[in-house]
């Protein structure tokens, strides 16, 4: 039986992770697009401020203001 060195225990304790899966970009823009949508923008809108840049507090927070959501996209993009 051969014999394992805590060097080589130690190593099989570690497990590699990846820190980007393929599909986390996908999983992200969900995510803000569901936040757009809860906000109170039409989907046509979320979808557009979802797949780009724009800082989702400032998106909500035009809203919360008061801001049309026409007007908030057209200031966001």
């Amino acid at each position: 039986m051969p014999r394992v060195t805590a060097n080589h225990a130690r190593m099989a304790e570690t497990t590699e992770t990846p820190l980007w899966h393929e599909n986390e970009p996908a999983k992200v823009e969900s995510w803000r697009l569901h936040i757009l949508l809860e906000a109170g923008y039409p989907v046509h809108l979320a979808e557009r401020i979802a797949a780009s840049e724009v800082d989702l507090h400032d998106a909500v927070q035009l809203l919360s203001r008061g801001c049309d959501p026409v007007t908030a996209t057209e200031i966001l993009l």
